[in-house]
């Protein structure tokens, strides 16, 4: 046992203590390595992530689930809430007026501003002091008199105020009396077709990233086989040379977890300077799970002492500096690489037709990660198999690439594991994310066509409203809008019994007759017009305002049709002169037609809305409208793929870059001979390109047959999404064209006749 430790505390001396090149060869492997550490350990921060965002927005939560309103005190504060957004990103909007000396303060807020001001989240006050916030600074002109604090913020990037009105009152529509800030919001987490979603997200993210480590402890592998051909040289057993390596592989891999740690604290420093579809966390946020920091520096090493282990199998180490292949013990057997998919199989047979009611996520998880390895350990045989063959023919830069690939095929597969795998998840997430679209997005019915904007408004003290012409010449004279259509909203009791036995309560809408054919169809109509849109109405007495109101008995009868927000309505249509008197507190409800010439017509919108009331509710129409908790999951898919996409390019630009570098004589002696440097640099093209087309070939039969498992599961048909095969088919030529033009100035360089000199 004292020699077993003495041969692998050589072989970290040497991973220290090698010269320049094993230096070299070990900051490269630990880089590496920190790199996917650093994604691993960001991935288990996420829990903590959402985890401290749920809390600090249920803390400022500043809705009533169910609680009664609080009775006046010195500590109670008015509230109205009044969410805007600007270009897509949402902004909280709370205007507040406080009731007593002592109010109670939101989160992050140490006292509430002067009336009239204001106190904006630091994002917002960098928006309005920008150019870019011009716009938005009219909407909300008054001054800043300070910035909200992490606690009262959902993310850094968060745009968000508070605004002190005098003019609150307790009465007024929307407004809230507030004894205290903070709730729980009721939740029902997700359903199982959800939870398998975000359960097969975060394996097709993280494989990659485990793939691109484990490729990491291996680089600059020859060179190390090299040099432990020395070491037998000087007397060492076979035995002892294996010891050495993964002496110093774990050193390497130890380095990369701790290089990584460090990358990772950097970069959360960074982390609140970015936002990624749309979410952005703090630094204090990103917190990994203990016991998932603990399994990764553990496993991470003892993974890199088993890749080194297992790749020392496939070499025969013998003295004078040989290296030789040993094809006796190193042909790829198919039968355990077939063991890997059919057992994720069977783990996801059993789920198969349940939508989910008895969904086990470990089980899942299990499912998916057998078939997706079975992507990385098939590889290699089908690459033994298809190489060989590709020999004799083509041209030279065609030529060398096939012969490298012969000769270094191992390093070549492992650098395109990743990539492989990735495609593989992608194209099953990407059929199972099809399905889910599917059923939480659906069409709106709007009628863009006629209208691009809905605004709703009550009138009160907030904004006074004369009538509806009022609100159709303020909100007209927006820049960007060429038409508006409003309408003054009521309510009427009529005699007739709903199906519960009460009183039935219709509509009663004012509008003059260009906009009441907007919502119905009418055989003619001129002022004084008045229109039933539900049967046995005309004649009746009804209750308008809480006030009796005689429908006139020359009411005619006319069918609704839809608004452009897609509604049908039902009761009374009156012309203005026709109308009941006009309530405290009417609504108006307004459409709006946007120039499509400019990209800011539904912000100059907003704008005039603002002017209009703080309570007026603007609205885009759109075409489909998608589950919240499903665009949720989707903005985190997309952040996510973003970082292993990354991740993988680079996985491979690294590989590239090592197997160049270990071939720098090679290249200088061909440039010597009279290649042509382009010659070589098809040839790196082809060396790239061929081992990511038969990954891709390997990862489109498993990912469709994973994807058409999941669909199954869930009870959804079974259609192969042949696009996502397409762009994922783009993306890895793509990457395989980024690759080569970010390697060529490293192989124009060691082109130079100085690459021949050997120490």
């Amino acid at each position: 046992m004292t020699r077993w430790f003495a041969d692998v505390a050589l072989g970290a001396r040497l991973a220290l203590g090698g010269g320049r090149e094993g230096l070299l060869r070990t900051g490269l492997t630990a880089v590496g390595v920190a790199l996917g550490v650093a994604v691993l350990l960001l991935s288990v921060s996420v829990p903590a992530m959402l985890g401290a965002r749920a809390a600090r927005t249920d803390a400022r939560d500043d809705l009533p689930w169910g609680s009664e309103a609080p009775a006046r005190t010195e500590h109670t504060v008015l509230s109205l809430p009044a969410d805007d957004s600007f270009r897509g990103r949402a902004l909280r909007v709370r205007y507040v007026l406080p009731e007593g000396a002592d109010p109670v303060l939101p989160p992050g807020v140490k006292a509430f501003p002067p009336a009239g001001s204001m106190l904006v989240s630091p994002a917002l006050k960098r928006l309005l002091e920008s150019p870019d916030g011009a716009l938005l600074r009219q909407r909300y002109p008054a001054p800043i008199a300070g910035t909200i604090g992490e606690p009262g913020l959902a993310g850094p990037r968060e745009l968000a105020l508070y605004q002190v009105r005098t003019d609150l009152r307790e009465e007024q529509s929307r407004v809230l009396r507030l004894g205290s800030y903070g709730s729980h919001s009721p939740s029902d987490g997700l359903n199982p077709f959800l939870l398998l979603l975000v359960v097969v997200i975060f394996v097709v993210l993280l494989m990659p990233v485990a793939m691109f480590v484990a490729a990491a402890t291996r680089f600059g592998g020859e060179q190390r086989d090299r040099r432990l051909a020395a070491v037998r040289l000087a007397g060492a057993d076979s035995g002892m040379a294996r010891r050495i390596a993964a002496g110093e592989a774990v050193v390497s891999a130890a380095g990369g977890v701790l290089l990584g740690a460090v990358f990772f604290l950097l970069g959360r420093q960074l982390i609140e300077r970015f936002e990624v579809a749309r979410l952005s966390v703090f630094a204090t946020d990103v917190r990994p799970s203990p016991g998932l920091a603990l399994l990764i520096v553990v496993a991470v090493p003892l993974a890199a002492l088993a890749m080194t282990l297992l790749a020392m199998r496939r070499v025969v180490v013998e003295p004078l500096g040989v290296v030789r292949r040993a094809t006796a013990r190193t042909k790829p057997r198919l039968w355990w690489r077939v063991l890997l998919p059919v057992g994720g199989l069977a783990l996801l047979y059993p789920l198969i037709g349940t939508r989910g009611a008895e969904f086990n996520p470990w089980q899942a998880v299990g499912g998916v990660v057998l078939l997706l390895l079975g992507v990385a350990t098939l590889l290699p045989w089908m690459f033994d198999r298809l190489v060989g063959p590709l020999a004799g023919a083509g041209t030279l830069a065609w030529q060398l690439a096939v012969r490298r690939l012969q000769l270094s095929g191992g390093s070549s597969v492992r650098a395109v594991n990743a990539i492989a795998v990735a495609a593989a998840g992608t194209i099953a997430l990407q059929m199972l994310f099809s399905a889910a679209q599917a059923e939480y997005t659906k069409p709106t019915g709007q009628d863009l066509s006629r209208a691009q904007a809905m605004t709703v408004v009550a009138d009160s003290q907030l904004g006074p409203v004369r009538d509806a012409a009022d609100v159709d010449a303020r909100l007209r004279a927006a820049r960007g809008v060429t038409g508006v259509s409003t309408y003054r909203r009521g309510v009427a009791t009529t005699a007739t019994k709903d199906v519960n036995g009460d009183p039935a309560i219709v509509e009663a809408l004012v509008a003059d007759c260009a906009v009441l054919r907007e919502l119905a169809t009418l055989p003619s109509c001129a002022d004084g017009d008045t229109f039933a849109l539900t049967p046995g109405l005309a004649g009746q007495t009804v209750e308008i305002n809480d006030r009796p109101f005689l429908v006139p008995a020359s009411t005619r009868a006319v069918t609704a049709r839809p608004d452009p927000w897609g509604d049908r309505h039902v009761g009374l249509l009156f012309t203005p002169s026709a109308a009941p008197p006009v309530p405290p507190e009417a609504t108006y409800v307004s459409f709006a037609r946007l120039d499509p010439a400019d990209p800011d017509a539904s912000e100059h919108l907003r704008t005039a809305a603002a002017a209009i009331s703080p309570t007026m509710d603007v609205s885009l129409l759109t075409q489909q409208e998608t589950d919240t908790t499903f665009a949720g999951i989707r903005r985190g898919l997309y952040a996510g793929a973003t970082v292993t996409l990354l991740l993988v390019g680079l996985s491979l630009l690294v590989g590239t870059l090592e197997q160049l570098r270990e071939r720098r004589r090679t290249l200088a002696a061909l440039v010597a001979f009279g290649t042509r440097r382009t010659t070589l640099g098809w040839s790196i093209l082809w060396q790239t390109a061929v081992p990511v087309a038969l990954g891709l070939l390997l990862a489109t039969a498993l990912g469709l047959s994973l994807g058409t498992v999941l669909l199954r599961i869930v009870a959804v048909p079974v259609r192969p999404d042949w696009t996502s095969v397409g762009s994922v088919a783009a993306i890895s030529a793509g990457v395989v064209l980024l690759v080569t033009t970010a390697s060529l100035p490293a192989l124009w360089r060691l082109m130079r006749p100085d690459g021949l000199r050997f120490e």
